[in-house]
């Protein structure tokens, strides 16, 4: 590949001499710079879904993935053929993928609690599995069976009753052998051959093909986030698993980590898409200095390295106080990974909880997590870490309560319950009490 002529001098900043307004500005998702005209994007893709079901998302996925298609749903003899094309090696990773995730995921099952509260009274919480899912596996630039993986296992081991997958096709209205194996390995036949704010709005509303679902999952980019978030706001549409939008990683790195180690893993982001972003924060301006030419030096061997290179152009190598500089940062920050790549990982890594997943330590690489570690890869970005949480087997679940009484039971409590309804002036409420408590039957 051609030498090119990155600068990412353009991109390195030191912390204290920044503005208030100049560090927000840095540190803002790029695609948030374009989020009104996104955002009528997607409302009009999802009123004509609504409006006309499966002839708006043939026509939409004949725009933009595959001029031909006439079928949405994914043949089960096609579905065969693909996977048959599929390399023995490649069925032999994902199978260890599959165990590896399969196994973390199955150490999270929940667990009923059943307690008595106060005499007579019986208390439950309880757990049902999802009815219908549908899992969004992102296409277009790039294959991600990885993905089909860490949303179908879990629903797979929470025994959802009906799991729906989308994915947008190629230009012959295929799905990557790949992505269909990982399918089938998680038990998944119903599959849909469409992509991005369409196929929320299949899955979210339902078409003449497409049954809707009452929970999506999966990332995917600008467009299928804005898409989740407005389903999820509309009583008619569907629950979401999180915002998880492009890709983002932070490295905190000290003067002792590798050079080389923080550039891979920030271009291993960086390649995901154009809109991605990736930041360094380190104490050291040796250290910063060696990754920007490390970064130079590796984007040449990418195949993907455009797509690096714009992404870079959204990130920022940062040089910070001291650690703690940048553990506060971080914070703020919130980022989808986090690599802490420091003398003394372990002990910084306990005060960063605001975060999607931590990779700790040098030998760590968040491509890992990505594919076979056992941890979910599905995780909030936007800054949503501080708030949401990374995918687990719970997300498939809906948790509900139940409680019992027995006459006594109701007797005990009935002078608390009944102050409290007349507190609140809620009188049939205390009534409800007294009424089973007067009766001698």
């Amino acid at each position: 590949m051609a030498d090119r002529n990155l600068d990412l001098s353009t991109r390195q900043f030191t912390w204290s001499q920044l503005s208030a307004r100049a560090r927000t500005e840095l540190l803002q998702r790029p695609v948030q710079r374009v989020s009104g005209e996104l955002n009528n994007t997607v409302s009009t893709i999802i009123d004509a879904v609504r409006a006309e079901g499966d002839a708006a998302v043939l026509r939409y996925t004949q725009q933009f993935d595959c001029p031909t298609l006439a079928e949405l749903r994914y043949p089960a003899e096609a579905i065969a053929r693909q996977v048959a094309k599929l390399p023995a090696a490649t069925k032999a990773a994902i199978d260890k993928a599959y165990g590896t995730i399969r196994r973390f995921h199955e150490a999270q099952r929940p667990q009923g609690i059943k307690i008595e509260t106060a005499p007579g009274i019986e208390c439950e919480l309880r757990y049902a599995p999802l009815a219908a899912v549908g899992l969004y596996v992102p296409g277009g630039t790039a294959v991600l069976p990885s993905t089909a993986l860490m949303l179908g296992i879990p629903a797979q081991l929470a025994a959802c009753p009906r799991v729906v997958m989308a994915s947008p096709p190629d230009r012959n209205g295929d799905l990557a052998p790949a992505i269909l194996y990982a399918a089938q390995c998680c038990g998944i036949t119903e599959i849909y051959r469409c992509g991005g704010a369409q196929a929320i709005a299949a899955m979210a509303y339902g078409t003449e093909s497409m049954g809707k679902v009452n929970k999506i999952f999966g990332p995917g980019n600008s467009f299928v986030t804005a898409a989740k978030q407005a389903v999820s706001q509309d009583p008619r549409g569907a629950a979401i698993d999180m915002p998880a939008g492009p890709s983002e990683l932070l490295v905190i790195a000290d003067g002792q980590a590798n050079p080389a180690y923080v550039a891979a893993d920030l271009l291993s982001q960086a390649e995901h898409g154009a809109d991605s972003q990736v930041v360094l924060l380190s104490p050291s301006s040796a250290l910063i200095t060696a990754v920007r030419e490390q970064l130079v030096l590796q984007l040449q061997q990418l195949s993907r390295a455009t797509t690096a290179e714009q992404a870079l152009a959204n990130s920022a190598l940062i040089e910070v106080a001291d650690l703690d500089e940048a553990v506060v940062i971080s914070q703020d920050y919130a980022p989808e990974h986090l690599s802490v790549q420091t003398v003394d990982p372990e002990q910084l890594a306990e005060r960063l909880t605001h975060v999607g997943s931590l990779f700790i330590g040098p030998y760590t690489p968040e491509s890992g997590g990505d594919y076979a570690t056992g941890t979910n890869h599905v995780l909030p970005t936007y800054g949503f870490a501080s708030t949401a949480s990374s995918l687990g087997l719970l997300d498939f679940y809906r948790r509900y309560t139940s409680q019992k009484a027995t006459r006594e039971g109701l007797a005990g409590l009935a002078d608390a319950i009944v102050e409290l309804a007349r507190t609140e002036g809620l009188d049939a409420h205390a009534r409800a009490v007294t009424v089973r408590l007067e009766d001698e039957s």
